[in-house]
């Protein structure tokens, strides 16, 4: 596997919702911290229910998302898994499988609640970022993919 440049781990970071408006140089702590991993076609990235110990930002490849068994959709390259899960601290509303080979970045709990902890502004700018977000699920719910 090819590992990516540290600016692409900043690019792919920077279009998280939930991480758009964070500094450049914030977005390149978390992008130290984040691993960059494959995954096989049908492996169950989050499974429904559970908590959330990590979020995926999706490189390459497409997850599909399925709710008590249903499809609800498909997402792929620059679209993410859990990090509402893991801000909340909440059940995963969704079941995530890669539907195709995966590349993701994964942060996991531990290090994105580290950042958030040594810099006051970084939870801030998140947390602003999640009230924004919520406020588009309450328009559009089938977004949620936490």
């Amino acid at each position: 596997m090819r590992l990516l440049s540290q600016n692409a781990k900043v690019a792919a970071l920077s279009r998280v919702p939930l991480l758009s408006g964070l500094s450049k140089r914030e977005l390149s702590e978390l992008a130290r911290v984040a691993e960059d991993l494959e995954f096989p076609a049908g492996r169950v990235l989050a499974r429904e229910g559970t908590m959330s110990r990590e979020f995926l930002a999706i490189v390459e490849g497409e997850v599909e998302l399925t709710k008590k068994g249903r499809r609800v959709k498909t997402i792929g390259p620059g679209d993410f898994i859990g990090e509402f899960s893991l801000v909340v601290g909440k059940p995963r509303e969704v079941t995530a499988t890669s539907k195709t080979p995966l590349r993701a970045f994964v942060l996991t709990e531990r290090d994105f609640k580290q950042l958030l902890r040594s810099s006051p502004g970084v939870e801030l700018k998140v947390m602003r970022s999640l009230v924004e977000w919520i406020r588009t699920l309450v328009k559009d719910p089938t977004l949620l993919t936490g």
